[in-house]
C-alpha cells in the first residue's frame, strides 16, 4: 500500500523526492503501522489504568465495558487523539 501511494506521488509528480524511492516506502509503512497502533496502544494502557479496580470489577460492582469506554473516550478528549 505504501509503495503504491508513494509510486503514485512520485508518477504525477506531485512530489519530487530528496532521497532514494525504497526509502520513502520504508518511511511511509513505518508510518501508516505507527497510526494504526495508536488504538491499540491506548487500549493497552486503558487496560492498565483499569487493573487498580480489578477486584471491584470481579465483584461486579464496576462494569469493565463501561469504565473501559468512558477511561478511553477520556484520554482520547485529553490528548487530541484520532481514531
Amino acid at each position: 500500500m505504501a509503495k503504491k501511494i508513494v509510486n503514485n506521488l512520485v508518477s504525477k509528480a506531485l512530489i519530487e523526492p530528496a532521497v532514494p524511492v525504497e526509502q520513502l516506502v520504508e518511511e511511509a509503512e513505518r508510518l501508516m503501522l505507527d497510526e494504526l497502533m495508536v488504538e491499540d496502544r491506548l487500549n493497552d494502557e486503558v487496560r492498565q489504568l483499569l487493573k487498580k479496580y480489578e477486584s471491584e470489577i470481579e465483584k461486579g460492582r464496576l462494569d469493565f465495558r463501561k469504565l473501559f469506554d468512558m477511561t478511553k473516550q477520556k484520554l482520547v478528549r485529553e490528548r487530541n487523539i484520532v481514531l
